[in-house]
């Protein structure tokens, strides 16, 4: 048997046990280095977690720090240590302090909105986002920049009603035709198809799809729409005030029969033509003869209707916007190509200076208050409303609500 220490190699022989004194010593030595395996481990685990007790106590103190200078937005009052805080979008709070701007409750179940200082109903409102609070547990947040209000208040205050259901708007809007409409609630007059995202055609006062439309305009081809129903004329219509109408809308000012396409107009009243021969005949004011059919009002003047046209391409109105100037009748077409400007106003062409203000046309004597009536010019301080100029002393009258939508209205069509 070779033993430790000598030069060659340790060898056992079978069959042969191993003497106390050796398995002694093997045993030590094992055992040693398992104790400096272990010893080794359990200051790594503690030197771990000394450093992460630092972390935390450091954490601790920047945010003691940090609370003991910090304010709540609402009542410039500090936080205690132990409170718990509400962080909106970079504003703390106390967590009593987070309450709706109008009703000064909290907000139910986290939901609440923001609004800036707006400057029309007609808005169009942002698409809602999710955010998530820090120090308080994650809510839901419809995202407008400004002043928080909780739902209910939202609608009573901003929120604009949909023409079709009444109901309030909320999310997207769809301004057309003077109004606002939900994208479900604007559809085509005729066949329902949702206009919201492929666009419609002003016809005859209905709001119709691209197909509808030129169905109607197929069929309407050389005829006329009524102007109070807005259905196609299918047999003569009555002209009253130079639009035309339905003859059966219409009764007799004198006898109050039910009128027929032969009924005459005098002085703004509509009359049965047995009546209408009682008061006297119309004579044109183009060829001079009696007028025995309908009878165009227009100018001063009353017209058979074929002789009623534009002074450049001599066609009828038949019903259709005509402009005067010196006498003459023009379609709206020729009016532009040889006059220009036409006062947005009285709806004539300006002869003398113009008065170039909200991106529109005005004579000087037009150009006034649409309120009060009081002469503007360009010098006095006048707001927009309504695409009317309004005077200073009667926008000082508004509500202050419509004054900050106003205001915000021109900042945003200022940066545009």
């Amino acid at each position: 048997m070779a033993f430790p220490g000598q030069s060659r190699p340790c060898t056992i022989p079978e069959n042969e046990e191993i003497p106390p004194t050796v398995l002694n010593s093997v045993l030590d030595a094992n055992e040693n280095e398992d104790e400096r395996a272990v010893s080794k481990l359990q200051r790594r685990h503690s030197d771990v977690k000394v450093y992460k007790e630092f972390c935390d106590f450091y954490a601790k103190f920047n945010m003691a720090n940090a609370l003991a200078s910090a304010t709540c937005e609402r009542c410039k009052g500090g936080f205690a240590p132990a409170e718990k805080i509400v962080n909106s979008n970079g504003e703390l709070y106390h967590e009593q302090c987070f309450v709706c701007a109008q009703c000064f409750q909290q907000f139910p179940e986290g939901l609440f909105y923001e609004v800036g200082q707006l400057s029309s109903p007609l808005l169009s409102y942002a698409l809602p986002e999710i955010s998530a609070w820090e120090g308080s547990d994650e809510m839901h947040v419809e995202h407008f920049e400004g002043r928080k209000y909780c739902e209910h208040d939202f609608q009573m205050l901003f929120a604009p009603c949909c023409h079709q259901c009444g109901e309030f708007i909320i999310g997207r809007v769809i301004k057309a035709m003077n109004n606002s409409w939900h994208p479900e609630c604007f559809r085509c007059d005729l066949c329902q198809e949702v206009l919201a995202d492929i666009g419609f055609v002003k016809n005859a006062g209905r709001h119709l799809c691209r197909p509808c439309h030129n169905r109607e305009k197929a069929r309407g081809l050389g005829k006329y729409i009524c102007q109070k129903c807005h259905a196609i004329i299918d047999e003569q219509p009555l002209i009253f005030k130079n639009d035309p109408y339905h003859p059966d809308h219409f009764n007799c000012a004198n006898c109050g029969k039910e009128l027929t396409a032969d009924a005459r107009e005098l002085k703004g009243e509509l009359y049965c033509l047995p009546c209408h021969d009682k008061m006297g005949v119309p004579i044109c004011g183009a060829c001079r003869r009696p007028i025995e059919g309908r009878v165009v009002n227009a100018m001063g003047k009353q017209w058979h209707v074929e002789h009623f046209v534009c002074a450049k391409c001599e066609k009828p109105f038949l019903g259709h916007r005509h402009y005067e100037r010196k006498g003459l009748a023009y379609c709206e077409t020729h009016y532009n190509q040889l006059f220009g400007d036409v006062c947005f106003h009285c709806n004539r062409v300006i002869e003398g200076d113009v008065v170039s203000a909200l991106n529109k046309a005005w004579c000087v004597s037009c150009f006034a208050c649409s309120t009060c009536n009081t002469k503007l010019t360009l010098k006095n301080k006048f707001v927009e409303f309504d695409m009317k100029p309004v005077c200073k002393k009667c926008y000082e009258k508004f509500p202050l609500e419509l004054k900050k939508r106003l205001k915000k209205l021109a900042e945003t069509l200022g940066r545009k």
